[in-house]
């Protein structure tokens, strides 16, 4: 598998799949997104990707200062949500990592903030935020989103997107099985393509 951080020269930026904008979990299990030719685009590349990726949706400060072994924690995460969304679409039973995962980053902190004491102002209560507690706070919110799709009633929107290479998950509107314009359009080209390539058919 060749991955690449950016976008190709030559690829145009891809629009949210369907759902994503109310949905982050649904966003961040399309952050890695693959291209023709066994190519990848990974959104969650380098602490410096995933910092930027989590600070567009609010989870975290522009600043934070990710390091590679948070962004590892993301990715982990990100495969496991993407293998409990695959198990909905086919209807077959959690991966049972998978769910261990999911559970353990909506469990890993605390909803708590904590007694903290200033030397001049006296106690206070806040939350730690050291780059691993940002991750682990963006990653419980992201756990829990995914468990809110999986037992909501747009459950039964998800699916995947029906255009190889494809890997992008969507909740679907009608007939649509596609993330993009982009994808219907190639799938459609190579539906043309099937029927012209059968034997008996005419050019």
């Amino acid at each position: 598998m060749r991955s690449m951080d950016a976008a190709l020269p030559h690829e145009p930026a891809v629009p949210p799949a369907p759902g994503e904008e109310q949905y982050p979990a649904l966003a961040f299990a399309n952050s890695v997104i693959a291209l023709t030719g066994g190519q990848f685009i990974d959104f969650l590349g380098t602490p410096a990707q995933a910092n930027q990726w989590l600070a567009e949706r609010g989870l975290a400060p522009l600043d934070a200062g990710l390091r590679e072994t948070c962004t590892a924690q993301m990715r982990s995460l990100r495969e496991q949500i993407r293998a409990l969304f695959a198990s909905r679409v086919a209807a077959l039973p959690a991966l049972p990592a998978a769910l261990s995962a999911v559970n353990d980053a909506m469990t890993k902190v605390s909803t708590a903030p904590l007694l903290q004491w200033d030397e001049e102002s006296g106690p206070y209560r806040a939350t730690p935020q050291p780059p691993t507690a940002i991750v682990e706070h963006a990653l419980a919110a992201l756990a829990a989103n995914a468990a809110d799709l999986l037992t909501g009633p747009d459950a039964e929107r998800l699916t995947a997107c029906g255009s190889p290479p494809c890997m992008r998950y969507l909740l679907r509107h009608g007939r649509r099985h596609w993330c993009s314009t982009r994808c219907g359009d190639r799938a459609r080209a190579a539906r043309a393509y099937a029927r012209r390539a059968q034997p008996g058919t005419a050019d």
